[in-house]
């Protein structure tokens, strides 16, 4: 069953509905590679009963044994990321304060994947609150990196990511604000995809109209599961006013891929500006020739504006927004002192802005905006690494350092990851390659307004031509 669980997640619905696999011995293997390799990682949290699954499982080899086919994710597991509500199921946020919180209906998107024919199996585990790419938390503890156990798996997708590393998942969702569909992704040598803001709709949320930093989408270890179920999560909703309308399917065409002639913007460190570990614009750089290869041109290009006020508009977009977000929590007497320091320094900061400070931050952000399609005037993306510094030690809260420049926040180390989500732009991380000491790095390609189409043409072109890149896993237990 090893050999199968090796296989991406259209190959196993192919199997399943050719009847050449069940449901049932699908959902065996994968709960018996969980037992196996989950104590080692802690990827997958608040699972199920064994035996209720299997169960389902057997329901839906009956519904198809009678002609009814839920979809492509018919019988296969899936865990959702422990900030997406699950009926039946905890939504902890990582937060001790919400431990016992049980969702009492599916969220949107977990509709969605439902109707698909997807088979819930727990959660995956997320940094409290979502916040910080490193996957910790008080309430199930660590995750552990797919490559190397000692080290982060990235975050705030890291449970979703080193699932899907380990083979305990096929296709996963992820969400993310700040690079977490990214970062984890690169870190665990697989795909993730950061969609346009509004393309994946969330509900239930408080606000329709003005949190829209954070998105959910999908994460793979083949390019065509990732455009599958992006068909799966996205479309408009009524209730959310700002969402996308999707038309066609993001999966059709990705064999014929061809990326001849297109152009690709480098934007390496921003001349100087964020500092990076030693290999990192190495392996990233390797992974750009290999687009060249491709047929791709590859030229270095800048910004065009000031990173030093973009990251000063982010804060005060973040601080707002995480902000709002704790101040509910804290109305209780005795919360604050359960709450991560770092939700708390979020919530603290917002309490200084003003409205005039909110609004110049948004006049900036929209500003870069305009800024950034003009470079999409000249090439068809944009590349970046999906993180400064390679897999740190677990053990850490995060990087102090990168190099001889101090991290004066939680997360100055993951600046390199804001600029596709400030302007709502979509981003795909594939895999770059390893650096000296094994571990993986992950290559953002951010893409123009609702581009998320092109940007599954260019990994599809890259999958297929560095098969064996793609096919190494992480060294066994």
């Amino acid at each position: 069953m090893s050999d199968l669980l090796d296989q991406p997640a259209h190959a196993l619905s192919a199997l399943i509905h050719r009847r050449a696999l069940s449901c049932r011995e699908l959902m065996a293997a994968t709960l018996a590679r969980i037992a196996a390799l989950n104590p080692r990682h802690n990827a997958i949290v608040s699972l199920r009963d064994e035996g209720t699954l299997l169960a389902e499982a057997e329901h839906f080899d009956a519904l198809l044994a009678r002609g009814e086919d839920r979809g492509w994710l018919h019988g296969l597991p899936q865990a959702i990321k422990d900030m997406a509500h699950a009926q039946g199921l905890p939504t902890t946020l990582g937060s001790p304060l919400q431990r016992d919180a049980v969702a009492a209906q599916d969220g949107l998107m977990v509709q969605r994947m439902k109707a698909a024919g997807c088979i819930v199996i727990g959660k995956t585990n997320t940094p409290e609150f979502g916040l910080g790419s490193h996957t910790f938390n008080e309430v199930f503890g660590t995750t552990r990196n797919a490559w190397d156990p000692a080290r982060s798996a990235g975050g705030s997708s890291g449970g979703a990511a080193v699932a899907l590393a380990t083979r305990m998942l096929a296709v996963a969702d992820g969400s993310d604000f700040m690079g977490s569909l990214r970062n984890p992704a690169g870190w665990n040598h697989v795909f993730g995809l950061r969609p346009s803001q509004g393309r994946v709709p969330g509900w239930p949320v408080p606000d329709v109209w003005v949190a829209q930093l954070g998105t959910e989408g999908p994460m793979a270890r083949a390019v065509r599961d990732l455009a599958l179920l992006l068909d799966t999560q996205a479309g408009a909703d009524p209730r959310l006013p700002l969402s996308l309308a999707t038309t066609g399917s993001f999966a059709a065409g990705l064999e014929r891929a061809d990326l001849r002639g297109r152009r690709i913007g480098w934007l390496g460190d921003l001349g100087g500006h964020l500092p990076m570990e030693d290999g990192v614009l190495a392996v990233c750089e390797a992974a750009l020739r290999r687009f060249e290869a491709l047929g791709c041109a590859i030229e270095p290009c800048t910004l065009n504006h000031s990173p030093a006020a973009l990251w000063r508009a982010w804060c005060v977009w973040r601080h707002w927004l995480v902000g709002a977000r704790i101040a509910p929590l804290l109305t209780v007497p005795g919360q604050r002192e359960r709450i991560k320091p770092e939700a708390l320094w979020e919530h603290d900061q917002a309490l200084r802005l003003g409205a005039n400070d909110v609004m110049a931050a948004s006049l900036e952000r929209s500003e870069f905006l305009q800024h950034l399609l003009e470079r999409f005037g000249q090439y068809d993306v944009l590349a970046l690494p999906v993180a400064q510094v390679w897999p740190f030690e677990a053990a850490w809260r995060w990087p102090q350092r990168i190099g001889d420049v101090e991290m004066d926040t939680y997360h100055r180390w993951m600046e390199v990851v804001i600029y596709a989500t400030f302007a709502g732009l979509p981003a795909l991380s594939v895999p770059a390659g390893f650096g000296a000491a094994g571990l993986p790095m992950g290559l953002q390609l951010i893409g123009p307004p609702q581009g998320e189409a092109a940007l599954l043409q260019f990994g599809a072109a890259y999958e297929r031509a560095n098969a064996e890149l793609l096919a190494r896993r992480p060294p066994p237990p």
